[in-house]
């Protein structure tokens, strides 16, 4: 998992790929799958099965401001230009999509009969929704509110396609469409409140061509396995769920697939021939790509067996915080049992010791517990123990993995640059994985006390990465693994370095609940030219560059927002409906039918790369939030 991060933006999505029928071993519908408190859906339309396409559905989340963001998925529908529809989602699927911030989740596997479609719904309920954020150095729960402040129930989010990228289903040919959802443009998180309340409007982006892609996740049991093909049969059963058969995939694997079956790791083909011992319904978790045109998902890497919790272990997904003897602190986390549905963790404490096993994604190396640092992202598997029930409020539960595993999983570091030569990058960190830096304890990761990692100067091995283009002061974002614990410096084993380039900026500004009917200087093909003084102008007028918060009425000129080059999707919001573009032109010509029409601007969101000379910034995406009298 040391290739470069596809996405870098701030917001979290739905990405539905449709493929042809050859991706599948065969060509049948999802089928219907219920869990604990689940509802399920009618099966998606088909038609005939040889003349059927394939829709998989796939759920992920960006770099966001929420710890934690767990929501139930009610359906998923695409519409035809009739006004016909097709469900694909066969059962209610929870999912945490803060969990999935580098990655996207094969959600479900559908058939469907050629065709064109021009839009969907996604429902969702929020009424039973779990949301963290971070406040003052802690994690805290948050309440999610609609327009009015009202607690919000069940949501439905319509989005019409762009008229020139309309989603094509036809026989034996592979179709592709993506569905962001943007959390930077659809929440408003006011952290005065006690609880934070979360006002929630929200925004779905969908692309025939996704302006950002993602690895995939494939999780589910194993169906069969065809060590001559190399390749294996697997039931779709997506993020944590406990049961339920969401249609069927085919994973290839190749000569530098890597495997961790149980606990032992493996690479090529001796690990498709361990997974081939395992039997039927052993649960498995595949990451890799799909290669939209040839119709395959191809594993990079492979885990069975007791190595995916929930089935035969239990399992505790979080980032290190803190290391005491042989007991970790992990927070924002997400504990997976035996005997229960999955769920979010403010801290588990995990027991360590000589016997237990670590592992490091993507490696065939065996190490120990003195392999697991404060800042490192892991995977533990273990026996879970809650605490008394007369304490439970306040003490955590614990995961006993003295005679059990820990995976250490690659872990994403973001700060400013303090100084970069060859071979040594130093950072002054700003957050490891999802959480602040200030939730961070380093005492006891150096050789002595005086070397102990120091959050502001953050020493990472490089190795021969360029540096180049680093700058003191200027962002970047490193993919890697912390060093043992005790062993500092270095802090950090670097494998991808991400400069400033490839960290979008972000603009946001709000004109209030009301509005307002001219937030632009001017606006036409040559840009949206915002009026930085215009009364309506409400408390969000930033912009985000780096590690940067530029506040706009600060700039010496009114910036600008043009539409960059290459691919790049624009949108126009009304409660419980959005507007795609994917021209520039086009979506700037509805902007101003609308304002002419008396509808008034409540929000502006905008993705891209900012030119301080210029103050211009070129977006390939651009969310506007509307309202009407």
């Amino acid at each position: 998992m040391d290739n470069v991060q596809r996405r870098a933006t701030t917001r979290f999505g739905l990405a539905i790929l449709a493929v042809a029928a050859t991706l599948l071993a065969a060509c049948g519908g999802g089928s219907s799958g219920s869990g604990s408190g689940t509802t399920s859906n009618p099966p998606a339309s088909t038609g005939s099965c040889a003349d059927c396409g394939t829709l998989l559905v796939g759920v992920t989340d960006a770099d966001g401001d929420f710890v934690s963001y767990s929501v139930d998925v009610q359906s998923v529908t695409l519409k035809r230009p009739n006004g016909a529809t097709v469900e694909t989602l066969p059962a209610t699927t929870r999912i945490d999509f803060a969990q999935l911030t580098d990655l996207a989740d094969l959600l479900t596997v559908a058939t469907v009969a050629p065709g064109d479609f021009v839009g969907g719904t996604i429902r969702l309920d929020y009424t039973n929704a779990e949301i963290f954020v971070e406040k003052a150095g802690l994690i805290v729960p948050a309440k999610p509110v609609d327009e009015n402040g009202q607690p919000l129930g069940v949501v439905d989010l319509a989005v019409d396609l762009s008229n020139r990228d309309h989603l094509v289903i036809t026989r034996g040919r592979a179709a592709f469409l993506s569905l962001d959802f943007d959390l930077a443009a659809s929440n408003e998180v006011d952290l005065t409140q006690n609880p934070v309340v979360v006002k929630a409007r929200p925004f779905i982006v969908a692309e025939v061509q996704p302006v950002d892609e993602k690895d995939l996740r494939l999780r589910g049991t194993l169906v069969s396995v065809d060590t001559t093909a190399s390749t294996y049969l697997v039931d779709v059963r997506p993020w944590q769920r406990r049961d339920g058969s969401f249609g069927e995939v085919t994973v290839h694997t190749t000569a530098q697939t890597t495997f961790e079956i149980s606990g032992t790791a493996y690479l090529g083909a001796p690990g498709l021939a361990a997974l081939a011992q395992q039997p039927a319904g052993t649960l498995t978790a595949a990451f890799g790509t799909l290669a939209v045109q040839s119709h395959q998902f191809t594993a990079d890497i492979v885990h069975a067996g007791d190595s995916v919790g929930g089935q035969r272990t239990d399992a505790v997904h979080g980032s290190v915080v803190s290391r005491k003897g042989d007991q970790l602190t992990v927070k924002g986390a997400f504990a997976v049992r035996r005997d229960r549905d999955a769920a979010f963790q403010r801290t588990v404490l995990v027991n360590v010791g000589a016997d237990t096993k670590v592992l490091k994604a993507g490696s065939m190396q065996v190490l120990d517990a003195t392999a697991i640092s404060v800042g490192q992202s892991i995977v533990a598997f273990g026996t879970f123990a809650d605490p008394p029930a007369a304490t439970a409020s306040t003490t955590p539960p614990t995961l006993d993995a003295t005679a059990g595993r820990v995976r250490l999983d690659v872990t994403a570091l973001r700060g400013s640059v303090v100084s970069a030569v060859a071979g040594q990058l130093n950072l002054k960190l700003r957050a490891i994985g999802r959480l602040g830096v200030e939730m961070f304890d380093f005492a006891g990761t150096g050789v002595t006390m005086a070397t102990d990692a120091d959050p502001n100067n953050y020493e990472i091995a490089t190795s021969t990465l360029p540096l180049a283009t680093l700058g003191a002061g200027e962002a970047a974002k490193v993919l890697g693994f912390v060093r043992p614990f005790g062993s500092a410096p270095a802090d950090f084993e670097g494998r991808t370095v991400i400069d400033r380039r490839d960290l979008p900026a972000v603009l946001g500004i709000g004109w209030g609940e009301d509005g307002t009917a001219a937030p632009f200087l001017s606006s036409g093909n040559a840009g949206l030219v915002l009026d930085l003084h215009n009364a309506d102008i409400g408390a969000r007028h930033t912009l985000l560059v780096g590690m940067r918060v530029i506040d706009l009425l600060g700039l010496p000129a009114s910036p600008t927002i043009v539409g960059a080059d290459g691919r790049t999707v624009f949108g126009l919001w009304t409660v419980g409906h959005v507007e795609l573009f994917s021209s520039f032109a086009d979506f700037v010509a509805e902007l101003n039918l609308r304002l002419s029409g008396g509808e008034k601007v409540q929000a502006l969101t905008a993705y891209g790369s900012y030119d301080e000379g210029t103050s211009t910034l070129a977006a390939n995406h651009v969310a506007v939030h509307l309202v009407s009298d």
